[in-house]
């Protein structure tokens, strides 16, 4: 009866940790200039797992897609840049070269406020990872910053 027990709660422990995220993200937000602000989007990565870029191919790996809500207080500046260490790589699976970050990647978008109120940035981030041996979708994550 204890080994079943134990055989189960194994099993359980197993799909838990087979099920958690490999990626961990936080949300930030810093005046930069008088009504000017810089959205950090921080991605986590747990070893031996890596997030693709958004300049990967589409038609490979699936890009880390971030899309913003339409806030009539805020004008985006350009598109999220990425500060990591970019890998570039041929991958045999999908017969292409694709951009990938290890560790940890950050996305910054530049954004302006119209007036003096008191605002948010909100958004959804899809992305893919993948390791040695297979490739997860994350779930989309939603986030909301505070500009301030």
């Amino acid at each position: 009866m204890k080994s079943t027990i134990l055989t189960l709660a194994g099993l359980f422990l197993c799909a838990i940790s087979f099920a958690q995220d490999p990626v961990k993200w936080s949300f930030a937000s810093m005046k930069v200039a008088d009504g000017t602000y810089e959205v950090l989007l921080s991605a986590q990565v747990a070893k031996p797992w890596h997030i693709y870029s958004q300049s990967s191919p589409a038609d490979a790996a699936r890009p880390t897609t971030i899309t913003f809500k339409k806030n009539p207080l805020l004008t985006l500046q350009g598109v999220p840049k990425e500060n990591g260490k970019m890998i570039s790589k041929f991958e045999e699976n999908f017969g292409k070269t694709v951009k990938f970050y290890e560790d940890k990647v950050n996305f910054v978008q530049i954004v302006k406020a119209r007036g003096k109120a008191k605002t948010t940035l909100s958004g959804s981030i899809e992305y893919m990872v993948c390791n040695d041996h297979e490739c997860r979708l994350g779930d989309p994550v939603d986030f909301t910053v505070s500009l301030r």
